[in-house]
């Protein structure tokens, strides 16, 4: 009996040892969670600066030409002539087409002649209405054949109206027939050929764009129409240049020539264009290119580390640090982007602390701590070992 009752002594001595162990090992525990959830998080700070800066928006654009027409017939027939080369540059009022010309000229020919019947036709019953209101005056003539003459008389004038009418036809017919440049610029190539027969308003002949000077169109958001308005006015401290389809920069600068009247309520985006001398025919009607708006700010304007922005529900955000060291989310509205710096409009001050590296670990509210000046002095060079003592 006296080994069994210690044998139960030493086993409860045991349990009561094990359960005073594990609780101070939790009690240790818990400790160290409470003390590592008043560490701060360690992160990458900056402040906020003030600056004055160059910015830079770019946006997707389409080269179009100021003045594009379509050349179509305008009246029926088969092309007799040519005269210019696909593709070549024309001046306005050159010769581009001509269409059954020797028809119409005879058109032209056989209306000047029938006028010329009527005339002639109105002069003889004119002269017969004087002689009749002689013999009426004399009632040597029935009433009823002074009427007569009166009626031939507005007949035929009639006549030579609609005979004149139809001259002016056949003369804008023959006139129609050849077709000329409309303004300067570069014909397209030709939809047809000699001996094509075309029809008046539908046949498309070619296309004729004007090249010089030209124009680069894109889209810009709602809330940059202010700015866009206002560069449209100045157009002095902005450069527009535009970025050609193999990445190098056309050589010329651009200005603002035409905001559109309305905005898309589809996109929410309203059209802008610019104008581009265009000497070297490098800037082609239809190319794909990026128009780039740079300008330079007349007064300072607060900047950031661009990294230390991050979107959340659609706004872009920043953590800020308080004097109790702790991050704060604040809602900022974002400017230029400058290199690896973006301007802030609104939602920060000046010498303002922000979180740029580390912000995926920060909680708002949670302390931070600079991890840089966190960090040990790195030690001047390796720690020489002692001599061994013989």
């Amino acid at each position: 009996m006296n080994k069994t009752n210690l044998f139960f002594a030493l086993l409860i001595g045991s349990g009561l040892l094990w359960q005073s162990c594990g609780s101070k090992e939790n009690k240790q525990q818990q400790a160290a969670k409470m003390q590592q959830a008043d560490m701060p998080t360690p992160v990458s700070m900056a402040v906020v600066t003030q600056e004055t800066v160059a910015g830079l928006k770019s946006y997707p654009a389409n080269v179009v030409p100021l003045q594009e027409t379509e050349i179509r017939a305008e009246v029926s027939g088969y092309i007799t002539q040519i005269f210019v080369s696909d593709g070549a540059f024309v001046s306005k009022g050159q010769k581009l087409y001509e269409i059954d010309r020797v028809r119409y000229q005879s058109a032209v020919d056989q209306a000047k002649a029938s006028l010329e019947i009527a005339k002639a036709n109105l002069e003889r019953v004119q002269k017969d209405l004087q002689r009749y209101q002689t013999l009426a005056d004399k009632d040597a003539i029935a009433k009823q054949t002074l009427d007569y003459a009166l009626t031939d008389v507005n007949n035929q004038k009639a006549q030579v109206q609609a005979a004149e009418a139809a001259l002016i036809t056949a003369k804008t017919n023959l006139q129609r027939s050849v077709i000329s440049a409309p303004f300067s610029g570069h014909v397209g190539i030709s939809q047809v050929r000699n001996g094509a027969l075309v029809n008046a308003g539908t046949t498309l002949l070619n296309t004729i764009s004007s090249t010089n000077p030209i124009a680069v169109e894109f889209q810009v958001a709602e809330r940059d129409i202010p700015q866009f308005i206002k560069l449209q006015s100045t157009n002095g401290t902005t450069q527009l240049y535009a970025t050609l389809p193999d990445g190098s920069r056309y050589e010329g600068v651009g200005r603002i020539v035409t905001i559109d009247r309305a905005v898309d309520s589809q996109t929410g985006t309203l059209k802008v264009r610019a104008s581009f001398a265009n000497n070297s025919n490098a800037l082609i009607a239809g190319m794909n290119t990026t128009m780039n708006v740079e300008s330079t700010s007349s007064q300072e304007e607060l900047v950031i580390p661009y990294k230390a922005i991050f979107e959340q529900l659609g706004s872009f955000n920043v953590y800020t640090v308080n004097d109790s060291s702790k991050a704060e989310i604040k809602q900022v509205t974002l400017g230029n982007k400058v290199g690896d710096k973006v301007v802030i409009t609104a939602g920060l001050q000046l010498g303002e602390k922000i979180v740029v590296d580390g912000a995926a670990n920060v909680k708002p509210g949670a302390k931070v701590a600079d991890a840089a000046a966190a960090a040990p002095a790195t030690p001047a060079g390796p720690a020489q070992n002692a001599a061994p003592k013989k």
